[in-house]
């Protein structure tokens, strides 16, 4: 794992666009995650009324409710990650990189196995990273204190890691089978923001659509991951929501991931590199 570890590290260090992307990701989390209570004063500064209540009372970072706010709000800044993904497998193809890695011993299954372990140090330390702004806006606007509470509901955090993990499964699958970076990012970000979601919604209430097969909307790739953690900002406004990840979600979930890298390796596998 060391070694694998060290061949992929000499191809990321001195890649401009993977600290760009990086950065771009980190900082857009913290600003959004850790800027709520600004926006909710903005709010409050330019009249807005939420039926009488005080915008900046909604305890959206009171402990344990912080956890699944900011988890929710992080996966829109997943895709910035998934392009990190389709520019290193770019690059490979760019620079010959793969082939020189088989040629000098490497197997195309430890070829994967080195991007899913990069994949799985970018979901560990994205997780990480919410994790620290979760305690440290929680421990500066909580009003409930206390370990019981700072650690409670720390599944969202877990399932924001799963999530990214997941998704950058999916960008590598793509990038492997289509190998134009250009293409394949714009493909994956209105794939991400716009077709996906709205195929959901299609097959949700289109009219001329049998009930029996509308589920099949929770199976489509972006969506299934989307459901993992939902909009938890309604409780705010006596709405009942889901607080708690569902069993079924995550092994819909489980299957794309288990399909992401049965596909890649078969790609590795069948394709001249």
């Amino acid at each position: 794992m060391t070694r694998l570890l060290q061949i992929e590290w000499l191809k990321l260090k001195y890649n401009r666009p993977f600290w760009i992307l990086v950065a771009m990701y980190s900082i857009g989390v913290i600003i959004v995650c850790s800027g709520g209570m600004l926006f909710l004063n903005f709010l409050k500064n330019q009249g807005a009324d939420f039926d009488g209540i005080d915008p900046t009372i909604i305890p959206i970072y009171d402990f344990p409710d912080v956890w699944h706010n900011i988890s929710y709000v992080a996966t829109f800044f997943k895709v910035l990650l998934g392009f990190i993904i389709v520019i290193s497998i770019a690059n490979e193809a760019s620079y010959r990189t793969m082939r020189q890695n088989v040629i000098d011993g490497l197997s195309k299954k430890e070829f994967l196995q080195t991007k899913l372990l990069i994949i799985g140090i970018l979901s560990i330390s994205a997780m990480v990273l919410l994790f620290l702004i979760g305690l440290i806006t929680g421990g500066i606007y909580s009003h409930i204190l206390g370990w019981k509470y700072v650690f409670s509901d720390l599944q969202f955090l877990f399932a924001y890691g799963f999530e990214v993990f997941c998704y950058l499964t999916f960008a590598l699958m793509i990038a492997l089978l289509v190998r134009k970076s250009g293409l394949v990012i714009v493909g994956l970000l209105m794939y991400t923001l716009i077709f996906d979601p709205v195929a959901a919604k299609f097959i949700e209430h289109f009219p001329y659509i049998w009930d029996e097969i509308r589920f099949i909307k929770d199976y489509l790739p972006v969506t299934a991951l989307n459901n993992l953690i939902h909009v938890p900002f309604m409780k705010y406004f006596f709405q009942e929501i889901q607080d708690y990840i569902s069993w079924k979600e995550l092994a819909i979930v489980s299957g794309w991931l288990m399909i992401n890298i049965g596909l890649s390796y078969w790609v590795l596998k069948k394709r001249d590199i």
